[in-house]
């Protein structure tokens, strides 16, 4: 059974509903359940935890790989890609999280979605919200970055936003040769084309990521792309 809404915006819709009606959340978290087809939220938090679509995406991937995860605004990818963030370092590695789009504060509430505590990972996971952020910048800060780090960038198209930075194909031959080199995984988070249509096509592919500036998309090793929910994992063109 899918889901109509991630887990973690269900329990946003939980949480609304709470304060529309002034019931407790644990009456509305059954409610949210109950039209999504189960019996109490604990079962559709069971059914949730047995999917595991993170952990599922991240088995996929090995040291070294350049990733792709790609989806139009709200969709869902940084929340996505803090949950890869979180079974990497479940799985004792360590993460480190790249923005040029959101505050430290943001990336707090994203974990608080996910259930968990931000606290509780930081001496294992790296936020850096500098605005000098591009590849050439990454590399310095991963200098010592031990082998299998989940390396997140958010996002692929802010990379070459100042004219004194490399290209942005530049850059991703950069951060792949970093990926290889210390044996990181390197997700990319990536802008959709708002051209995009989702009544015509329930997925976007790679001919709709937003590239103001050329890229070979061959460059990735892994691609996934959300929308409504759900994901859609499909490999690069050679």
């Amino acid at each position: 059974m899918k889901f109509t809404a991630p887990v973690s915006i269900l329990k946003q819709q939980a949480k609304a509903l709470s304060r529309k009606e002034k019931i407790p959340l644990h009456q509305a978290l059954d409610r949210i359940a109950s039209r999504e087809g189960f019996n109490a939220w604990s079962l559709l938090a069971a059914k949730a935890a047995s999917d595991r679509p993170s952990e599922k995406f991240l088995e996929q991937l090995s040291s070294g790989d350049l990733v792709l995860i790609a989806a139009r605004p709200g969709q869902g990818k940084t929340l996505f890609s803090l949950g890869l963030a979180v079974e990497t370092i479940r799985q004792g590695n360590r993460a480190a999280f790249f923005t040029l789009e959101v505050t430290q504060a943001d990336v707090a509430k994203c974990f608080e979605i996910l259930d968990e505590k931000l606290s509780n990972f930081t001496d294992r996971f790296l936020i850096d919200d500098s605005d000098q952020i591009c590849a050439d910048y990454i590399a310095t800060r991963l200098a010592s970055a031990p082998a299998k780090m989940l390396v997140i960038i958010d996002y692929l198209q802010l990379l070459d936003q100042k004219r004194l930075n490399a290209s942005i194909a530049d850059q991703i031959h950069r951060l792949k040769a970093l990926a290889r080199e210390r044996q990181l995984i390197m997700v990319c988070l990536s802008q959709i084309d708002r051209r995009y249509d989702a009544t015509k096509q329930p997925f976007p592919g790679f001919g709709d990521v937003r590239l103001p500036n050329p890229l070979d998309i061959g460059l990735f090793n892994h691609a996934c792309f959300l929308n409504r929910g759900r994901l859609q994992l499909a490999v690069p063109p050679a």
